[in-house]
């Protein structure tokens, strides 16, 4: 097999879910796709609902064959076929950003099941008068717009503190579109960013203890409102590791260096800063031998009589920023052996610089069971980066 390369496991998409609707049993869960399309090909029967942001996203599921009527269609940006195609196909549900998104919606001539985006302050929704002038005239001006709710969300890796900030503001605006308005909804759509813990030993069991702890505020606020969430790291980061072989090593300035052919177009860990932190990281001697399930059952097989080293972990960059983990120790490793970075299951393999100085993008393998399918070959960036070769 190459490097570098991702694989990205269903039986733990399906287990982090399973647990997530568990825990909050009478709250639909919907699966933010932008974390990682490639699980979408076989999704959990315990998601009620995938997250759309875009028509390129929208295309993805029309290709995986995901039914309308499993889809919430969100996005800052619509234009006007944006939102025919979207209603066409047969959305559930689209999310109205502004005043702009609501006069789109209403020309498709169609009811349409809406959510309106109320802002946390940021470029993302609308101002509280803005939703109120909505829904006091869907009658009159926006008759096509099915108003069912609001859609809610203020980032990621969030703690309990936020997650009580963002129902207080939700429950004031909830407040004044009934005292006004006399308008209750049906369904309101909420992204918790629960933390996902990437530099730890006691990873799962610290974020099991975040959905612990956060299950109690939302089923709370559930018993009160016809509540959803929606996730997309804390669903998809444990779903994913990433493969990359040591092509060079050598010492300089006593600092002893791995390059490998991966590097920061491929790993991109959320909270990781100036490559200080260490990840959870695995290693395989010999990599070049193996293939990609043998990979997998390898891990953390070294040499026996190895003695540990601090590494600088370097990827193949031509940028000094080009660096993985600052300080890690691991087992002498030689050219030709692999490293592996877990919990890359979100955002790694679409939110990072691929493009930048043309290197080849990852190949993509999909594990259900011990079954290994290779779902994108190796690309390569040359290919994208100029006019034609």
């Amino acid at each position: 097999m190459s490097t570098p390369c991702y694989v990205f496991d269903f039986d733990e998409f399906e287990k982090r879910a399973n647990t997530i609707v568990e825990a909050l049993p009478n709250i639909p869960l919907t699966y933010s796709i932008k974390a990682n399309p490639f699980l979408l090909s076989d999704l959990p029967d315990s998601i009620a609902h995938v997250e759309v942001c875009s028509p390129g996203e929208l295309e993805i599921c029309k290709a995986l064959n995901v039914p309308g009527s499993k889809i919430i269609y969100s996005g800052v940006v619509k234009e006007e076929e944006d939102v025919h195609e979207a209603i066409t196909y047969g959305v559930d549900i689209i999310t109205c950003e502004s005043l702009r998104h609501a006069a789109l919606i209403q020309k498709e001539g169609v009811k349409a099941k809406t959510i309106l985006r109320l802002t946390s302050g940021n470029q993302f929704g609308m101002s509280v008068d803005d939703i109120e002038y909505i829904i006091a005239n869907r009658d009159e001006y926006f008759s096509n717009l099915d108003v069912i709710g609001l859609h809610y969300y203020s980032g990621t890796q969030k703690n309990l503190k936020k997650i009580l900030k963002d129902f207080e503001k939700i429950e004031k605006a909830l407040h004044h579109l009934k005292s006004k308005l006399l308008y209750e909804p049906s369904f309101i759509e909420y992204g918790p960013g629960l933390t996902v813990e990437y530099f730890t030993d006691k990873n799962e069991e610290l974020e099991l203890e975040h959905l612990k702890e956060a299950a109690v505020i939302l089923n709370k606020f559930a018993g009160k409102h016809p509540l959803g969430i929606e996730m997309g790291r804390f669903l998809a980061a444990s779903c994913g590791s990433f493969y990359t072989k040591v092509m060079d090593t050598k010492m300089s300035m006593d600092t002893n260096y791995l390059l490998v052919d991966g590097g920061i177009h491929h790993v991109n860990y959320y909270g990781q800063k100036m490559a200080m932190e260490v990840p959870n990281i695995s290693v395989i001697e010999s990599g070049y031998k193996y293939s990609i399930d043998e990979l997998e059952t390898k891990k953390g097989r070294v040499r026996a009589d190895s003695r540990d080293i601090d590494y600088c972990i370097c990827g193949s960059l031509c940028t000094v920023a080009d660096v993985l983990v600052r300080e890690a120790t691991l087992p002498e490793l030689s050219i030709g052996d692999v490293i592996c970075f877990e919990r890359c299951g979100a955002y790694s393999v679409t939110e990072a610089p691929v493009l930048f100085l043309s290197r080849e993008m990852p190949s993509i393998y999909t594990k259900r069971g011990n079954e290994y399918t290779l779902v994108r070959d190796v690309i390569k960036a040359s290919s994208i980066n100029t006019k034609e070769m």
